[in-house]
């Protein structure tokens, strides 16, 4: 029975295709380097938008060799915050005089309940 047993490949570990006739995409070679001389090549497709920096495997960013000196200025805004947008509507001595008004309140609220527990601790 055992020389009748069928033997077969692993499904999906290997691939019956072959790669005659396949040629790989179109690639460049980039260069970028570092502030202190560290060079690093990257293999990217043809087409690719290339940037202007690139972070080396040592963490540490490198510019573009023979590129444009810095990327193009975008016409964005800033990203606002909420403190931002808190300033625009109310000055420091507003949020100041604001801050020690709600302070006062809770402390106040605070001794309330606390007086409250040590009377109910009491009977």
């Amino acid at each position: 029975m055992s020389d009748r047993s069928l033997r077969g490949m692993r499904l999906g570990a290997q691939s019956m295709e072959t790669e005659a006739g396949v040629e790989p995409a179109a690639r460049q070679r980039v260069e970028y380097r570092c502030e202190d001389g560290e060079q690093v090549f990257v293999i990217m497709a043809a087409e690719a938008d290339i940037p202007a920096t690139w972070m080396s495997k040592t963490g540490k960013v490198a510019k573009l060799v023979n590129g444009e000196a810095e990327p193009a200025v975008t016409n964005e805004k800033p990203v606002r915050t909420h403190w931002d947008m808190l300033l625009e509507r109310r000055s420091m001595e507003e949020l100041d005089t604001i801050l020690k008004d709600r302070l006062a309140k809770l402390r106040a609220a605070r001794g309330a309940a606390k007086a409250a527990a040590e009377a109910a601790a009491k009977s």
